[in-house]
């Protein structure tokens, strides 16, 4: 067992889960250590936790996250078991089948959520977390000053954010947020997942598309749709887009405001691993036309 199985069984049984008789290190998530726990007497469950939590109340912004997906939504999230400040328990899910009808499956659902809980105002009624930061999700009317503020500019102050951006960049993606109104359709908000790269869907047991890590704030649908597009999705997934967007009537151009949109999580990537995936180099691509005064 790696360092994570004896500490999560440890979270557990100071939980008071003590039929527990095995953890196997879950893969897949990057700011918190998982796993699944075999128990005794009960079926297997997932548990996630931090060995130093950011805050106490990551789990419980958590679960309250997936309730609202799956009351307000209609997404099918796994039962939360237990979420407290130290650790967070869920039914087991299983990895998401390789075919063309679960993306399918998942468009509807996802078209769906965006769909049927549009909203007057941008945030959230608190904040919550992004991996190990807070989000904030202070209520705006304005979403292209709710995204500028809450979800781009925010990060300029983080220290490995500071260390990767130029004066010059840091000043393009200022000049970038005061020209989001010409960049980007003004949509109304929805309810969004806030995280949604391709290790955050998952399946049922019995095949249906289901969700998992939410950062859920009322925001622009394309925050999702920028997250699928830009996390390299499997060939099955193409069906998704193609779905999706007919769905929800998308113009022909969404695919160039892609990478605009996605410009919040790679900088929150860049903010929190030392090893940022290329988010660095995609940040400075996309702001590259900014650099100059135009």
């Amino acid at each position: 067992m790696t360092r994570s199985a004896p500490f999560l069984r440890e979270c557990l049984l100071r939980a008071g889960m003590r039929d527990v008789v095995t953890v196997e290190p879950a893969t897949g998530g990057l700011a918190a250590l998982a796993g699944i726990a075999t128990r005794r007497d009960a079926p297997s469950v997932f548990v996630k936790a931090f060995v130093d939590a950011p805050a106490d109340d990551v789990f419980v912004a958590e679960a309250e996250g997936l309730a609202a997906l799956r009351e307000l939504g209609g997404v099918v999230t796994p039962e939360v078991m237990l979420a407290d400040r130290e650790l967070l328990v869920l039914s087991v899910l299983r990895p998401r089948p390789r075919s063309e009808t679960f993306w399918e499956q998942f468009a509807h659902m996802l078209a769906h959520l965006h769909m049927s809980t549009t909203h007057p105002r941008f945030g959230w009624h608190r904040d919550n977390w992004l991996g190990r930061r807070r989000q904030t999700n202070t209520w705006e009317d304005d979403g292209f000053a709710f995204f500028a503020q809450h979800r781009l500019l925010r990060w300029l102050g983080e220290p490995r954010v500071e260390a990767a951006l130029d004066s010059g960049d840091r000043t393009a993606l200022e000049r970038l947020c005061h020209r989001l109104p010409d960049l980007l359709p003004d949509r109304p908000a929805c309810l969004t997942h806030g995280d949604l790269w391709a290790q955050n869907v998952l399946a049922t047991p019995d095949g249906q598309p289901a969700l998992i890590d939410p950062a859920v704030s009322y925001m622009w649908a394309e925050v999702d749709l920028a997250h699928v597009w830009s996390t390299s999705p499997p060939p099955e997934a193409q069906r998704f887009f193609a779905v999706y967007a007919e769905l929800t009537s998308l113009d022909s151009d969404w695919q160039t405001r892609m990478p605009i949109v996605q410009l919040r999580q790679h900088l929150a990537v860049l903010a929190q691993f030392d090893d940022d995936w290329g988010a660095g180099d995609q940040i400075r691509t996309t702001l590259a036309p900014f650099r100059t005064r135009t």
